[in-house]
């Protein structure tokens, strides 16, 4: 059976893999405070290109889990924060930002997309209106690098919505779940910049290579001064935090990171090169690791006998958008294969 569900259905890179049991009997403090801790924040600070109290690292366990700890740390506690219709905390994180108070506001979404003049437009609109004290405030603005539907956004882009958050004061929020795939497939956003444009971040791990785990980052270290107090409250704080650590040393190690990126993105273009070429059409064109198409529903049928993928929302009368994800194990042979199996149908 061929797997292109979703980019973390395997266990973790080798390399990481290697780490954790060369480390496994030792005994370390609890929650973060360890040496392997250390050396993630330090490799993860110097590759955003932020010196020693420009900026801050903590680690958290999973996506929505960040998202929420992120959002309410963010956020005042009668704040909304700004996502397009599609983003992944309005669609697909089941209200977990909601649940701690903080309205999800959606403005359109172009391919994925939150355009600058759009969010502009919305705050001039909201502050117009003479009972904005009793609507949801706007207090942040999330995006995601890449979208929900594997775009990405250019830098020019980045620095427009950065100046509009600016221009309202509202912190910019990056989710990077698949970060690694964005940048690899970007001509002209690298880490660097990610770090410089937003606020605050997350880069990563369990989408791009580890077994679980995410790394948040701000320019802003003042609001970690009680970072763990308020991951705990959320319930979200790892005892074993050295596990976390000890993955994200070794994602930050002789260029993994970029190369987990890489193999995703390449496996991802063969196979949208060879669906195309069948005269597959795209349901949106992405540059990363997540390929969406539009098949009969008979193909679909046929196909997920030997195959595992995702329609993409509701099933049509008769033909369906799907995705197919790749990932950091993703072999140009097993992209060969299915591409034979999508010919035979």
């Amino acid at each position: 059976m061929l797997h292109f569900d979703c980019d973390y259905m395997r266990g973790c890179h080798p390399e990481i893999m290697e780490r954790l049991v060369r480390t496994n009997m030792e005994q370390t403090p609890g929650y973060g405070y360890d040496k392997y801790t250390e050396r993630a924040k330090e490799a993860i600070l110097h590759a955003c290109g932020l010196a020693n109290g420009e900026g801050d690292v903590v680690l958290l366990s999973g996506g929505t889990q960040t998202n929420a700890t992120v959002i309410d740390l963010v956020a005042g506690r009668y704040e909304g924060v700004i996502s397009v219709e599609t983003g992944h905390i309005n669609v697909h994180e089941a209200g977990a930002v909601e649940a701690s108070g903080h309205k999800v506001i959606t403005l359109p979404e172009h391919d994925g997309k939150m355009l600058a003049e759009d969010l502009d437009r919305y705050m001039t609109s909201f502050f117009a209106d003479d009972t904005w004290r009793h609507i949801a405030r706007p207090g942040m603005v999330y995006i995601t690098f890449p979208t929900e539907v594997g775009t990405i956004y250019s830098l020019a882009e980045l620095e427009a919505l950065a100046g509009i958050c600016r221009k309202w004061e509202l912190p910019l929020y990056i989710d990077g779940a698949r970060l690694a795939y964005g940048l690899a497939a970007s001509p002209d956003v690298t880490l660097r910049d990610i770090a410089r444009i937003a606020d605050i971040f997350y880069i990563g791990g369990t989408k791009c290579g580890t077994l679980f785990g995410e790394a948040v980052v701000t320019r802003h270290p003042e609001w970690f001064s009680n970072i763990l107090t308020h991951i705990k409250a959320h319930g979200a704080l790892l005892a074993k935090g050295r596990l976390l650590g000890i993955q994200f040393s070794a994602l930050f190690e002789n260029s993994l990171y970029e190369r987990i990126g890489q193999t995703g993105v390449d496996t991802a273009l063969a196979l949208k090169n060879g669906m195309t070429q069948m005269g597959v059409r795209l349901f949106m064109d992405s540059p990363t690791n997540q390929q969406f198409f539009i098949l009969p529903n008979e193909t679909i049928d046929s196909l997920r006998r030997e195959a595992s993928f995702e329609l993409w929302g509701p099933r049509g009368e008769r033909e369906t958008p799907v995705r197919f994800v790749t990932d950091w194990g993703t072999r140009m042979e097993d992209v060969e294969r299915l591409l034979a199996l999508v010919s035979t149908f």
